[in-house]
Parts: C-alpha cells; sequence; structure tokens
C-alpha cells in the first residue's frame, strides 16, 4: 500500500528512534545497512524528512539523525510528508472523481481498509515501534 520511498522511510525513521533511545546519531551508510535500503535513496528520504522536521539532524564528527526523546511523532506524519495523505483519501483504483456519489467499483470495500489503515497510522507512535524493536519483538530486516 505504501510506496517503496515510504517503507524505507518509516524503517529509517523506526531505526532512528531506536538509535536515538541509545543517545545514538547514525549516519546515511549506517541507516541504509540497517533497513536494507540503496544508500542513495536513503539519502534523499533522510533528506526530504528532516525539511520537514520529522527527523532531526546535526553535522559534524559526532553528527548524524535523531529524534527527540519525548518524540511523540506518529506513523502517518512519515506517510504523509512522503507519499502524501492519497493513501488515507485517494480511490483504490486511482481514479480521480471516485466519491460514495460517484463510487469506482471498489470505493465501499476500499474505503473500510483505507479508514482501517489512517486509523492505525494515526494512532501508531514511532517511539512504541522502537520500543518494540529495541525488546526484540519486531524486525526491520531478516
Amino acid at each position: 500500500m505504501f510506496s517503496k520511498a515510504c517503507e524505507y522511510g518509516i524503517r529509517s525513521v523506526l531505526f532512528i528512534a531506536k538509535q536515538s533511545q541509545k543517545d545514538l546519531r547514525p549516519n546515511i551508510t549506517e541507516i541504509a545497512k540497517a533497513v536494507d535500503s540503496p544508500e542513495p535513496f536513503t539519502a534523499k528520504i533522510c533528506q526530504q524528512l528532516a525539511r520537514a522536521g520529522i527527523i532531526l539532524s546535526k553535522k559534524g564528527p559526532n553528527g548524524g539523525f535523531f529524534l527527540a526523546k519525548d518524540s511523540d511523532l506518529k506513523l502517518s506524519e512519515i506517510v504523509t510528508v512522503i507519499d502524501g495523505d492519497k493513501i488515507f483519501v485517494g480511490c483504490g483504483l486511482g481514479l480521480p472523481e471516485c466519491s460514495s456519489e460517484q463510487p469506482c467499483p471498489v470505493h465501499n470495500q476500499f474505503a473500510s481498509v483505507r479508514n482501517g489503515l489512517r486509523e492505525m497510522c494515526e494512532n501508531t507512535k514511532v517511539m512504541d515501534l522502537a520500543n518494540n524493536l529495541e525488546e526484540g519483538q519486531t524486525f526491520l530486516k531478516l
């Protein structure tokens, strides 16, 4: 459902959040390796996220990317920055004029899936997911 850029972005932010809990600031090479993403693509995604204020960055020898310890960042914020809100409001078949009044063939079925995805993303905090990573309950790559 998410674009490849969004998938890598979410994984990158989760890795950064996990590292931030240990007061570490990973660089692009470390992030790309940890989430199994091409380094140039990871750099572009992290730059986009940093510009939007989703992640923070510091330059210099002890630099890298990080999240504030008290971050209440939600998954929906990452998705919106990278993919926009189309996944939460758009047509399942990509039609420009799909609505309840003029539905596409999958409108009613897709609306419940789309609404469930939006609810999950809006109610999921990145730091909660990072905690699951830290505890070994979940993983970012095989």
